[in-house]
């Protein structure tokens, strides 16, 4: 039971975290100097912020659907949802560092808080703790969507 344990937690974190490597491939080899010369607003953290926060992010995500994974009543919808707003979420990286699509990037962004939405509660249904695991990413998306909307609006 341990090892099973083990291995669809491992399983779910290179799932999630592969969201990570290739937003960060788009960001890192994309956005310059596109990024830099746009005008943000005061209340865009400085960029060393970024990293840590989804680092821990990343890892809650990874946490939730483990909990769930291990609870008696899931079902493999809300395990196929999870892996879909796993596609959103590095598709907003593509569209928005990759692509430089602000608008396009504020659509997937909403979509994304969709699903993060639908995920929280399908989770609290079933296992709370995955459910509340969810809720720094939501908020942590609506900052990203108010960020987004002022670079659209300032560019």
């Amino acid at each position: 039971m341990l090892k099973n344990k083990f291995l669809s937690f491992i399983l779910f974190f290179v799932i999630t975290f592969s969201a990570s490597f290739i937003g960060s491939l788009a960001s890192i080899s994309l956005k310059e100097p596109w990024y830099s010369q746009l005008i943000k607003s005061n209340y865009n953290p400085p960029d060393w912020v970024f990293a840590p926060v989804w680092t821990t992010l990343y890892l809650m995500m990874t946490l939730a659907i483990w909990f769930f994974w291990h609870t008696k009543n899931r079902d493999m919808n809300t395990v196929y949802i999870y892996f879909i707003h796993i596609i959103f979420n590095t598709t907003w990286s593509i569209v928005f560092f990759g692509l430089h699509q602000i608008f396009l990037a504020l659509v997937v962004l909403m979509i994304l808080i969709s699903l993060i939405l639908i995920l929280f509660l399908r989770f609290k249904r079933v296992n709370f703790v995955s459910a509340y695991l969810m809720i720094p990413y939501l908020l942590w998306c609506c900052y990203a969507l108010f960020l987004n909307l002022n670079l659209l609006i300032l560019n």
